[in-house]
Parts: structure tokens; sequence; C-alpha cells
């Protein structure tokens, strides 16, 4: 399975991206802890190109903390900076200025040796659609700037900001490729809610997500819902999630839509716990 999907005003990010890299000292990708590979987009990495990069796991709250650490140690062994955060804590608000700082040094030294008044460091933040770009932007300048919103693509201009007197960043729309060769990354972006669960059939997507669980998480599945993880039958399941969270329909039947969405709402809230949907191995 091929996932397509990639609006006109993508493509017009992309450009516009390419464009503005040369006013840039370096590059904040921001990816979502819970599935940190597969939110990063390999067609900006060819866009990037030699471009210092930092890369900000969002979400650390929702996601594993000993994957979050396995996959900075991935991205530390890329020679990439990286650092995980949760944006309602203001102690890693101060790590990501301080890496931004540290990486726009060089630039500002070599401002000095020219006898050039160095500047802020200037930054040009990106990521894909609904990875929490607004609302770190608007924790570091401590206003509300950027607008933000639970739906994928609500950034569609590019914006400067001034992160107090050490840094700017240049705001971009987020930005998805043009496709998903790998099911699996399609799989792990719609459960997480970076690409339109429209895209995928929501129980699919569910599927996925107790599969995984069943694998990884079989103790956190069995305490929310009772499943166990050597229940293979996938109807057997939704049947016994319905009864017990009364996704009824009229008749008494379980309505397998209303389990897919309390199921995914669960994932999308913590309230299945710390869940992290792919590692370094996978």
């Amino acid at each position: 399975m091929t996932i397509q999907w990639f609006p006109g005003h993508m493509a017009k990010a992309r450009r516009e991206v390419e464009e503005k890299l040369k006013l840039v000292d370096f590059v904040m990708e921001l990816v979502d802890a819970r599935a940190p590979l597969s939110s990063q987009n390999p067609m900006l990495q060819q866009v990037l190109q030699n471009k210092p990069k930092m890369i900000v796991l969002m979400k650390r709250d929702l996601a594993d903390n000993r994957e979050t650490d396995r996959w900075i140690s991935y991205f530390k062994e890329q020679n990439v900076h990286a650092v995980a955060i949760n944006v309602n804590d203001k102690a890693d608000l101060k790590r990501v200025i301080q890496l931004g700082k540290e990486l726009g040094q060089e630039k500002m030294d070599k401002l000095r040796k020219k006898g050039i008044q160095p500047r802020p460091a200037r930054a040009m933040i990106i990521g894909i659609p609904n990875v929490g770009k607004s609302t770190l932007i608007n924790r570091l300048a401590n206003k509300k700037i950027a607008k933000t919103g639970d739906k994928p693509g609500v950034t569609k201009h590019q914006l400067w900001i001034k992160v107090k007197k050490d840094f700017e960043l240049l705001d971009t729309p987020g930005i998805l490729w043009p496709k998903f060769e790998d099911e699996m990354v399609g799989y792990r972006l719609a459960a997480i809610g970076t690409i339109k669960d429209q895209l995928l059939s929501l129980q699919d997507i569910v599927a996925f997500v107790i599969k995984y669980m069943q694998e990884h998480y079989p103790v956190q599945l069995e305490e929310r819902y009772a499943v166990e993880s050597d229940t293979e039958d996938m109807w057997e399941i939704f049947v016994s999630i319905g009864k017990q969270r009364g996704a009824l329909e009229s008749g008494g039947n379980v309505n397998f839509e209303k389990v897919s969405d309390l199921v995914i709402r669960d994932l999308r809230t913590g309230k299945l716990g710390n869940i992290t949907l792919e590692t370094p191995e996978s």
C-alpha cells in the first residue's frame, strides 16, 4: 500500500524552505517522540543538505522514556544534536534555547572576527503537520504568536519570531512528503494524529496500535481494556473493548467505529500510558 497526499500549499512550502535556508544559521527540526523517525520528512533531509541541525523530540510526556533515551542516542550517533521536551516544562524550553545558542555560536564567532556586531542566531523551525510547532513557538516567545490547532496543516505561511535575545526563529508550514512507501509509517503517523484520519481506515489504525501494544506494551493494554497479549482475533478484541466501554449501537451490538474512536483518543491523550510506536531497530 502506498499512501499519497501532497496538497499544493505543501509543494509551495518546500520551495520556500529551499529559498529561505540561506538566511538561517541552523535548522530546528521537530519530530514526535512517539515516532521519531517516521515523523521525520525524508524529502526535507534532501533540501537541508549540510545545514547544522538540532532535532527536538516533541511530546516526550506521551512517549516511553526508555525509548526516548534510546532515540536521542541514535541521533547523536548520526552526529545530530537531539533533545526531548514537554512544551509545558520550562526546564525543557531552557534546554532548547541553550542548544540553539550553542549551534548559533559558530556563526556569531565568525561575525566577531570580521568586526561585525553579533546578531541573534537565526534558525528555521521545520516539521511535519501537527507535530507541535506552533505551540513550541508560542512557549519560546512567551506569548501567542503562531496560530495553533489540533488539525494538521494549520500554519500556512512563514513568520519570524524573536526568542528573547538569544535567537530568531523562522516558522514554516508543516510539510509532508508526496507518498508513504512504507505502510507502517502511515499507520504510525495516523495513530498519533499527524495525518488526517480519513486517509486510512480508523479501524485498521487501531488494529495496528493494538497489535503493537500486544507485542511491546502488553501490561498497559490489559490494564486498560483487559485484552491479553495472546488474543489474535481482532474482531473478538474489538467486541470485548466495545462491551466493556459501552461502545454500543441500538440493539446492543458493538459499534466498531466507536471502539476505534475511543482507543485512538486514549492513545493520543496518554490514557493508554507512555507509548512509543517504533524503536531504533525498526
